[in-house]
């Protein structure tokens, strides 16, 4: 039997639990927003599989028309009597095969009774090696999740859809419930919510925080250096669709969007890009159960956005925003204790609590 917390649920379906944020604890040198996301993708990348109690999944390759008939990559896999299906991604670059962390969601998520797809996003992974198509923060990758589950429910998946992802993958999911609220599917009925873990929520104030922080701007540089990476990987894949010399320009986030992004998608500037794609302003107006995890010690966003977050909790039943001061970005990695007191059989936090969040709207899920 796995762990299990139940939350009741109320008359709306909403839990009745929503404005209650469970406590965190992290390991005692852990304390601070940057050692736990340093420490994190340094040495947890490392030793995560040997945390765990279960296996990988018996994934299969999938191929799912995205919006705008974009080819995405997945892997997809379907416990016997699985009672609804988790969506999800990774952050700004990576691929499947060493986005681990999303990777300790699927291992969780399957051995609880969860159908799971983990996808590349666009321009990413195997979906790169597909399209040349490049990102758009969301503004298409809302409607890939929508796409994804349809196609996946024709593939047995079962109802309800829940869509997840972190860092910027979890605007990518937000983008998703979104999505799921405006487009003209059937399959749109089918999608439950959501639930994201540091969610990226304005480029725009978060990048300019970013590189006026002192250690922040090599975490930004960090970052572009990867996106530059993965710029060369298309522009060797698909000969003549980008341009060289603006590859070679894109030293930093903003330049890679700058040079290579705004233009295809219509934007004048890049900050018009960011207000444009960001989903805090759209929080207030989502109407499916949605859960924001969120670290006030957060080092890579503006360290103001807690207060916008807890502003959008109060006016939106629908959303419910856990807000922590520890975790750092995408960490939450639990104390001894933390894990005694939920009992949980692993330190993998933020996971543990959106699955038990998640098993509320499927009660009679089974435990295994």
């Amino acid at each position: 039997m796995l762990p299990y917390i139940f939350y009741p649920i109320d008359s709306s379906g909403m839990p009745l639990s929503n404005s209650s944020t469970p406590t965190f604890t992290p390991p005692r040198l852990l304390n601070q927003g940057l050692a736990m996301t340093l420490y994190t993708n340094l040495w947890s990348s490392r030793v995560w599989e040997a945390s765990l109690e279960y296996p990988q999944p018996p994934y299969v390759d999938v191929v799912f028309q995205g919006a705008n008939d974009v080819p995405i990559f997945a892997w997809m896999a379907i416990p016997p009597g699985a009672r609804a299906t988790i969506i999800g991604t990774y952050g700004i670059t990576g691929t499947l095969e060493n986005q681990w962390f999303l990777q300790i969601l699927g291992c969780k998520a399957y051995a609880r009774g969860y159908a799971v797809i983990l996808f590349d996003w666009r321009a990413h992974g195997k979906t790169a090696q597909l399209s040349p198509t490049l990102t758009s923060d969301g503004l298409w990758e809302g409607p890939d999740f929508v796409h994804i589950a349809q196609q996946a429910q024709q593939q047995g998946c079962p109802s309800p859809f829940w869509l997840t992802g972190y860092s910027l993958g979890g605007q990518l999911a937000l983008w998703g419930v979104n999505a799921a609220q405006t487009m003209d599917l059937k399959i749109t009925d089918e999608i439950m919510g959501g639930a994201v873990i540091c969610p990226n929520l304005d480029a725009n104030r978060s990048l300019t925080y970013l590189v006026k922080h002192p250690i922040g701007r090599y975490l930004e540089q960090a970052i572009a250096r990867n996106l530059k990476a993965l710029a060369w990987d298309l522009y060797h894949t698909y000969p003549g669709q980008l341009d060289k010399m603006a590859i070679k320009r894109a030293n930093s986030i903003q330049g890679f969007d700058h040079e290579l992004v705004i233009g295809p998608l219509g934007f004048a500037s890049v900050q018009e890009y960011y207000e444009a794609s960001s989903p805090l302003p759209f929080l207030p107006d989502l109407q499916r159960p949605t859960l924001i995890l969120y670290a006030e010690d957060d080092p890579l966003f503006d360290p103001s956005l807690p207060r916008d977050l807890q502003a959008c909790d109060s006016r939106n039943p629908k959303l419910t925003v856990w807000l922590t001061a520890k975790g750092g970005h995408v960490g939450y990695i639990a104390s001894a204790q933390s894990q005694s007191v939920y009992g949980d059989l692993d330190p993998w936090w933020a996971w543990n609590r959106i699955l038990e969040w998640w098993d509320q709207f499927t009660p009679n899920l089974s435990q295994m």
